[in-house]
């Protein structure tokens, strides 16, 4: 595939940026034109992905085979000098993996503004401001291949999260919404600095090889780094690890889930957790192939007793985001699983995983705010008869609820069996407990289900309390609307689509996997002529 130098790749970032200016700089005039501002941004920013996925002609990739020497398959390119005298440069480049990547930040993005509407009625242009530069941050993580672009977008995408869980989130017994923002800004910010030690290392190590000071992902591919490539490995995955995040780093995540505002926790859940599990498959595999081998064993290990220690607690929780919160380190156990399995079968499961986790996670997060902006609590002992309450509200929860534990017909599904098969030849054990923690799955999934649309009918009761102690008349609870209903609909279309035709969605990453799973898998292999190789890898 021919490739281009095109503008629309920083468009893509420029978009989120510059809508979200304009919303703060417009609320002064009017408290409804950033929510449309927003709204519009994004969707431009959705439209752009889709152009960009339907001029790379992605159709029946997935039967071509990249030989193990080729290039990376940069579909789109975009550079220009930044700090020419440092080796640093705007560079943006996109393949398969980072235009699904590009494509789920947009969606949500859209969703995120939606869901917000009527949520957010205090200093709505600010509030549009933080969100959608979080939304560019993250778009540029996708995009930069020059380390220290990626490390700038890394670090930027934090503060507008900040402000989003401080100002606009919810105090919860015993914690205030300002402890959960600052506990997530220190993770994140002492993870981010321990990466850069690694990202200034690798480049130091290379201008030492080469004679030229380059942050550049292409040139500094294949560095011979000897006995500092566990090191650098381990400073760029505990960077990562922090945001997936990987138990024992995952203390943040709770916290700034049950805290933050709906569309806080859709870009957290949805989009910003993904940023980690590509910095892993982007950075870590090719870059530190050989460290990464050795290390797969502890990872996997740390990532299984993720998958089962995130379904327990999500078991034990009371309130409906926090149990949320806690699924997501479970699932993320099984990214790490696809992660360091590393076969072609388990990355291309990854990326069907990621897509339907971000849909699944997003709308729930979206249906736990829909009834807190009713209730006023998120509490699901306090729950139970919404199933005769809500006519729409009800069949939908269990739908995504059942979507979340992996129910045939789902993109989580296809995902998760995927990453099964894929991983079993290498790691049996593994898959056998994580095949296992599926049992659980189902269960948090059914306890959600039962708490809150069945049993004693409490709803009701909830709400003529509610009403009354805010001074109002008794009144029948609101059914979704229609901004409501659309939006729910659209991801659950997303989801059932990745689960009954998975195929444009893997054809779209194939060369990318492919490419990775080459430069992860035959970094070992020397002394072997390309014909071998190609042997190899039909047979695979």
């Amino acid at each position: 595939m021919e490739l281009q130098q095109t503008w629309m790749l920083p468009a893509l970032i420029a978009i989120p940026f510059i809508a979200g200016l304009l919303c703060w700089l417009v609320e002064r005039f009017n408290k409804r034109l950033p929510r449309w501002i927003a709204l519009i941004g994004m969707m431009l920013t959705f439209a752009l992905s889709l152009v960009l996925w339907q001029q790379g002609d992605f159709s029946g990739m997935s039967k071509q085979v990249i030989a193990p020497d080729a290039a990376v398959p940069w579909v789109a390119e975009f550079s220009v000098p930044w700090i020419p005298s440092f080796g640093i440069s705007f560079h943006l480049a996109l393949d398969g993996l980072s235009l699904m990547m590009v494509a789920l930040t947009g969606l949500l993005g859209v969703a995120a503004v939606a869901c917000s509407w009527n949520e957010i009625q205090r200093r709505v242009g600010f509030f549009h401001l933080n969100l959608l530069w979080s939304l560019g941050g993250v778009i540029g993580v996708f995009l930069a291949i020059d380390l220290f672009l990626f490390f700038f977008f890394w670090e930027m995408m934090l503060v507008p999260i900040y402000f989003l869980i401080a100002l606009w989130g919810h105090d919860v017994v015993g914690k205030t919404k300002e402890y959960a923002a600052t506990k997530f800004f220190i993770y994140t910010q002492a993870s981010g600095l321990i990466m850069l030690i690694g990202i200034l290392v690798l480049v130091i190590i290379s201008y030492a090889q080469t004679g030229v000071v380059s942050f550049n992902y292409n040139d500094l591919l294949g560095t011979s780094l000897g006995g500092w490539e566990y090191p650098i490995m381990l400073c760029f995955f505990i960077g990562f690890a922090v945001k997936l995040p990987i138990i024992p780093f995952h203390g943040w995540l709770p916290d700034a889930h049950a805290q933050a505002p709906t569309a806080g926790s859709v870009d957290l859940a949805g989009v910003l957790i993904k940023t980690a599990a590509y910095g892993l498959i982007r950075f870590v595999l090719p870059l530190f192939p050989v460290a990464s081998q050795e290390f797969a064993p502890i990872a996997i290990t740390l990532g299984t007793i993720g998958i089962f220690y995130g379904a327990w607690l999500a078991f034990m929780q009371t309130d409906m985001k926090r149990l949320l919160a806690y699924t997501s380190i479970s699932h993320m156990g099984f990214v790490v699983l696809a992660i360091y399995a590393g076969t072609l079968l388990s990355l291309q499961g990854l990326m069907i995983q990621m897509l339907a986790h971000g849909l699944s996670s997003a709308a729930l997060f979206i249906m736990a705010g829909q009834l807190y902006e009713r209730l006023h609590t998120r509490d699901l002992t306090l729950m139970g008869g919404m199933w005769g309450q809500f006519r729409y509200y009800a069949p939908i929860l269990m739908f995504f609820c059942a979507a979340l534990l992996g129910i045939p017909g789902t993109g989580n599904f296809i995902g998760e069996f995927m990453i099964l098969f894929g991983s079993f030849a290498q790691y049996p054990v593994f898959v056998v407990f994580a095949t296992f923690s599926l049992v659980l799955a189902g269960l948090y999934s059914l306890i959600l289900i039962h708490r809150a649309l069945f049993g004693e009918n409490n709803i009701a009761a909830l709400a003529e309390r509610e009403t009354k102690s805010h001074g109002l008349p008794a009144r029948r609870l609101k059914d979704l609307g229609k901004r409501e209903l659309s939006l729910l609909l659209m991801l659950a279309a997303g989801l059932v689509w990745l689960g009954l035709y998975p195929q444009p969605f893997l054809d779209t990453s194939s060369h990318a996997m492919q490419w990775i799973n080459n430069a992860y898998i035959y970094s070992q292999v020397t002394q072997v002529d390309a014909s071998q190789l190609l042997d190899v890898m039909e047979a695979r």
